[in-house]
């Protein structure tokens, strides 16, 4: 089984995902609760735009702090790492490629040759499932690829080999 996926076509950097290192990732997803939370959307700009406000009253108010240290970086939740079943939206990952403006479409090609075209707007919500209580898919994986809204959390689509953008 190849744990690397190309990102390629009518993108403008071509990039390569391996999931096995997103256990560390801050913006992996906890599959377990996250479609039974309830959700805010989130504008990317606004919540910039806060947080920019937070910190710079912060300055104002407590002046300049200094770098992490080993002794105040954040800890990791290393049992919910072991047992927990993490996604990842891909969305990053497509804004991190820059696809083109003419492209219409992003297709999954799957191992056994066969594909799935999303629009681009669809595939902005995708989410690639990577862990299962605690471990790497390996039955179907790397990623299971699930629909945004968790529709085909108990079907979803398996042995992603490729993202080709057209």
């Amino acid at each position: 089984m190849e744990t690397i996926i190309p990102i390629k076509g009518a993108v403008k950097y071509k990039i390569t995902l391996d999931p096995t290192v997103w256990i560390f990732d801050d913006r992996r997803l906890d599959l377990t609760t996250y479609f039974t939370e309830q959700k805010e959307d989130d504008d990317e700009d606004l919540m910039y735009l806060k947080n920019a406000g937070a910190h710079w009253s912060r300055e104002i108010m407590e002046g300049a702090t200094y770098p992490p240290t080993l002794k105040t970086e954040r800890k990791f939740d290393r049992q919910g790492m072991k047992t927990g079943t993490f996604g990842m939206e891909i969305k990053h990952f497509l804004k991190n490629a820059e696809i083109e403006e003419n492209a219409e479409r992003v297709v999954f090609e799957l191992q056994d040759g066969t594909e799935h075209a999303f629009s681009i707007e669809e595939a902005f919500t995708i989410i690639f499932k990577y862990s299962q209580d605690g471990k790497p898919i390996n039955d179907g994986g790397p990623v299971h690829l699930i629909f945004g809204d968790g529709s085909n959390i108990d079907n979803p689509i398996k042995n992603i080999a490729a993202i080709r953008v057209e």
